[in-house]
């Protein structure tokens, strides 16, 4: 889901963070990047890319599919078995 706001980073995050519940319904889904192997990404290692600000580069073909602008605001919301994972 997209949104455009006004304000903080911290009030769009939390703005973000009460919508994922509802979002989820009706986002587009897709699969969790994987690894050579083909394995999917563990949250941990996705944890480690964002601490280091390259978790765009993992989003990079969704972004251009959607025509998203330069650097965009994110907030990740893992999903396992249909189950939302989000503080």
């Amino acid at each position: 889901m997209a949104y455009e706001m006004e304000g903080g980073d911290d009030r769009k995050i939390d703005f973000l963070k009460s919508k994922a519940r509802e979002d989820f319904e009706r986002a587009y889904k897709f699969d969790a990047p994987t690894d050579k192997q083909g394995k999917f990404m563990s949250y941990n290692r996705f944890h480690k890319f964002e601490k280091r600000g390259m978790h765009f580069q993992l989003f990079e073909e969704i972004f251009s599919s959607f025509k998203v602008a330069e650097q965009p605001l994110i907030c990740v919301t893992p999903v396992v078995d249909g189950e939302i994972y989000s503080s």
